[in-house]
Protein backbone atom coordinates (compact mmCIF):
# COMPACT_ATOMS: atom_id res chain seq x y z
CA UNK A 1 0.00 0.00 0.00
CA UNK A 2 1.48 3.74 -0.71
CA UNK A 3 1.16 6.19 1.61
CA UNK A 4 1.78 9.73 1.69
CA UNK A 5 5.44 9.72 2.64
CA UNK A 6 6.13 7.31 0.28
CA UNK A 7 4.70 9.39 -2.54
CA UNK A 8 6.27 13.05 -1.38
CA UNK A 9 10.15 10.87 -1.61
CA UNK A 10 9.20 9.52 -4.86
CA UNK A 11 8.45 13.47 -5.56
CA UNK A 12 11.41 14.87 -3.99
CA UNK A 13 14.24 12.31 -5.33
CA UNK A 14 12.59 12.13 -8.95
CA UNK A 15 13.01 16.15 -9.47
CA UNK A 16 8.97 16.82 -9.37
CA UNK A 17 9.05 18.89 -5.63
CA UNK A 18 9.06 22.24 -5.22
CA UNK A 19 10.00 23.08 -1.87
CA UNK A 20 9.27 26.39 0.04
CA UNK A 21 6.93 29.47 -0.27
CA UNK A 22 9.15 31.32 -1.91
CA UNK A 23 10.20 28.79 -4.51
CA UNK A 24 6.31 28.35 -4.94
CA UNK A 25 5.67 31.81 -5.56
CA UNK A 26 8.74 32.24 -8.11
CA UNK A 27 7.72 28.83 -10.01
CA UNK A 28 6.98 29.56 -13.41
CA UNK A 29 5.97 26.13 -14.31
CA UNK A 30 3.03 24.39 -14.32
CA UNK A 31 1.82 22.75 -10.90
CA UNK A 32 -0.56 20.36 -10.22
CA UNK A 33 -0.85 20.47 -6.05
CA UNK A 34 0.29 22.26 -3.63
CA UNK A 35 0.51 20.36 0.25
CA UNK A 36 0.28 23.06 3.37
CA UNK A 37 0.90 22.17 6.80
CA UNK A 38 -1.70 22.74 8.90
CA UNK A 39 0.27 24.98 11.23
CA UNK A 40 1.97 27.45 8.62
CA UNK A 41 0.92 30.98 9.05
CA UNK A 42 -1.61 33.18 7.53
CA UNK A 43 0.57 35.08 5.87
CA UNK A 44 1.78 31.69 3.50
CA UNK A 45 -1.68 30.40 3.37
CA UNK A 46 -2.72 34.08 2.28
CA UNK A 47 -0.04 33.94 -0.24
CA UNK A 48 -0.59 30.51 -1.34
CA UNK A 49 -4.57 31.06 -1.90
CA UNK A 50 -3.92 33.68 -4.51
CA UNK A 51 -1.72 31.50 -6.58
CA UNK A 52 -4.35 28.56 -6.00
CA UNK A 53 -6.71 31.24 -7.51
CA UNK A 54 -5.10 32.45 -9.94
CA UNK A 55 -3.58 29.53 -11.34
CA UNK A 56 -6.14 26.59 -10.56
CA UNK A 57 -4.15 24.84 -8.07
CA UNK A 58 -5.84 22.08 -6.32
CA UNK A 59 -4.53 22.28 -2.13
CA UNK A 60 -4.42 19.90 0.51
CA UNK A 61 -3.38 20.58 4.31
CA UNK A 62 -1.70 18.01 5.66
CA UNK A 63 -0.17 17.37 9.19
CA UNK A 64 3.58 17.18 9.68
CA UNK A 65 4.67 18.29 6.43
CA UNK A 66 8.21 19.35 7.52
CA UNK A 67 8.75 15.63 8.78
CA UNK A 68 7.41 14.00 5.63
CA UNK A 69 9.91 15.71 3.86
CA UNK A 70 13.10 15.79 6.26
CA UNK A 71 13.03 19.59 5.86
CA UNK A 72 13.20 21.37 9.55
CA UNK A 73 10.29 24.00 9.17
CA UNK A 74 8.63 23.20 5.49
CA UNK A 75 5.58 24.62 5.73
CA UNK A 76 4.73 24.36 1.83
CA UNK A 77 5.41 21.92 -0.63
CA UNK A 78 3.69 21.67 -4.72
CA UNK A 79 4.07 18.66 -7.46
CA UNK A 80 4.78 19.04 -10.73
CA UNK A 81 3.54 15.58 -11.95
CA UNK A 82 0.19 14.90 -12.62
CA UNK A 83 0.48 11.44 -12.17
CA UNK A 84 1.25 11.41 -8.55
CA UNK A 85 -0.65 14.31 -7.53
CA UNK A 86 -3.58 12.24 -8.99
CA UNK A 87 -2.15 9.63 -6.64
CA UNK A 88 -2.04 11.71 -3.38
CA UNK A 89 -5.51 13.05 -4.47
CA UNK A 90 -6.88 9.90 -4.35
CA UNK A 91 -5.23 8.80 -1.07
CA UNK A 92 -6.51 11.45 0.26
CA UNK A 93 -10.50 11.54 -0.61
CA UNK A 94 -10.15 7.43 -0.16
CA UNK A 95 -10.87 6.40 -3.82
Amino acid sequence: MKTLNGIINICRKAGYLIIGGENIKNNPHKMYLILIDKSSGNSLKREINYLLVSRNIPFLEVEGLANMIGIENCKAVAIKNKALSDEILKMIKGE
